[in-house]
């Protein structure tokens, strides 16, 4: 798995679209969001609401319910937990990065049914903080746009990590991107100077066959694969392309700056890195897939 401390710096100001994004309205959420045609106009209150919009589905696919006891999986600052604990789950948000917890515990630890804890979810410890992480631990395990970070062992580890943690009957729901090509070393012309790479700091996309392999390796049942592609990557790319016209100029920067007064922040080099970046992540996104995985672990014959 990607360095802990290099993960944190992803979603920092270090990482200048990152800065940009959360003058936006990234900050409880961090994915990219979910879109569709007739809700564009809710742009102008920025990404915050796309995000949330992704989180709905992705949880709607868990089909948890009240009484089942769900390991969030990279819970980052914790909202997909605390959603879950309103639902009557007994949730448990799991993060590598302590002070994602430490935002989690501030924001939403007085939550009933919500609880946090440090540990790497590619390999869960028997307990953290007081949760037991032991076999059949739980439900079910949610993992939200995290698990590209963990390399190709990573996912296997993770994958075969949640088996263990599932009672039989229990679900895994992993959405993430996925790669087109079934060699995911062709990346390596996709993002020739590692511009998205250094930005998130992750080597390798999974091919969605090698996904559903590993999964099926660990001892799951693939139960569904959606395709959310379009809407979560395929309009914002055809968005961006406009965008890149207003920020590469100082008019439209400084109409950005009216609306997101936190952009005056960035300066002129600022806003060249993230033209580059922008650039570099339309070339990725076209190479990727985004998809919904729902795993079930069998019931005993």
């Amino acid at each position: 798995m990607t360095d802990e401390r290099d993960i944190a710096d992803s979603y920092s100001d270090a990482n200048v679209l990152f800065h940009v994004l959360r003058h936006v309205g990234w900050g409880d959420l961090v994915n990219v969001g979910h879109f569709t045609v007739p809700t564009l106009p809710l742009l102008v209150g920025g990404v915050g609401w796309f995000q949330r919009r992704l989180l709905r589905r992705s949880l709607a696919l868990l089909d948890a319910r009240p009484g089942h006891r769900v390991l969030d999986a990279a819970c980052g600052r914790g909202l997909s937990t605390a959603l879950l604990g309103e639902r009557g789950c007994d949730a448990v948000g799991l993060d590598a990065q302590p002070e994602q917890v430490a935002e989690a515990r501030r924001r939403f630890g007085s939550r009933p049914n919500t609880r946090f804890a440090v540990a790497d979810a590619t390999a869960p410890p028997p307990s953290a903080d007081g949760v037991e992480l032991g076999d059949g631990a739980f439900d079910r395990v949610h993992c939200l746009e995290a698990a590209f970070h963990f390399g190709p062992d990573g996912r296997r580890a993770f994958l075969a990590g949640c088996f263990r943690l599932l009672r039989p009957g229990g679900r895994l729901v992993l959405v993430d991107f996925t790669w087109r090509d079934p060699d995911p070393t062709t990346i390596d012309a996709v993002d020739p100077d590692r511009v998205v790479r250094t930005a998130w700091h992750f080597e390798q996309v999974e091919p969605l066959a090698d996904y559903t392999g590993k999964a099926v390796d660990a001892g799951f049942t693939v139960r569904a694969v959606h395709d959310w592609t379009r809407p979560v990557l395929g309009l914002p790319m055809r968005l961006a392309r406009p965008a890149l016209r207003v920020t590469s100029t100082e008019a439209g920067r400084r109409v950005l700056r009216l609306r997101w007064p936190g952009l005056r922040e960035l300066t002129r080099d600022d806003w060249r890195r993230v033209d580059e970046s922008v650039r570099a992540h339309l070339v990725w996104g076209a190479a990727c897939r985004y998809s919904a995985l729902v795993l079930d672990k069998p019931l005993p014959r």
